[in-house]
């Protein structure tokens, strides 16, 4: 990468950093696991940012955050736990609204792709064609998959859900 790439390229991550930490925490539920993904598709943008910097650096980073928080929650999935440690994490680091134990808990109950939706729609402010797009499915499958989670969400936390909205 060139000097004029480079510093192309720390100028849009930088732009870009908290933003897509704010979207990692949402689909991971966890500041330091989020921070690993933004930086693994950080480094990934900027191996490729010579192709990627006149195209769409934020779709391709946004899809490798993604691809990393599934991959990562399929990993715990298959994990048994040892024993519940509480969390220790440190208040703060992270704007309060992501931080809060209630959009934490409601996220977590969906699925990654259901996160992943509502995170990019809402907090991202992506389109339903820019989320499928990212996410490698149809328009269809964006909207019913919104549809889906945000019903899930008023069955499972109905009040939050309903003054969220407003």
């Amino acid at each position: 990468m060139s000097g004029d790439q480079e510093q192309e390229f720390e100028a849009w991550a930088v732009s870009r950093q908290r933003g897509f930490l704010r979207s990692a925490i949402l689909l991971t539920g966890d500041q330091s696991a989020a921070e690993d993904l933004v930086q693994e598709a950080l480094l990934k943008v900027a191996d490729r940012w010579s192709r990627l910097r006149h195209e769409a650096p934020d779709a391709y980073a946004r899809r490798i955050i993604y691809n990393a928080a599934v991959s990562r929650w399929r990993r715990r999935r298959r994990e048994t736990p040892m024993a519940d440690l509480p969390e220790t994490g440190v208040a703060g680091r992270s704007e309060a609204w992501v931080a809060g134990a209630d959009v934490r808990a409601a996220l977590q109950a969906l699925t990654p792709r259901q996160r992943a939706v509502l995170v990019l729609r809402y907090y991202d402010d992506l389109s339903e064609q820019q989320i499928a797009q990212t996410l490698g499915v149809t328009a269809g499958t964006v909207k019913s998959q919104a549809h889906v989670a945000l019903r899930r969400l008023r069955e499972e936390f109905g009040v939050m859900v309903v003054e969220e909205a407003r």
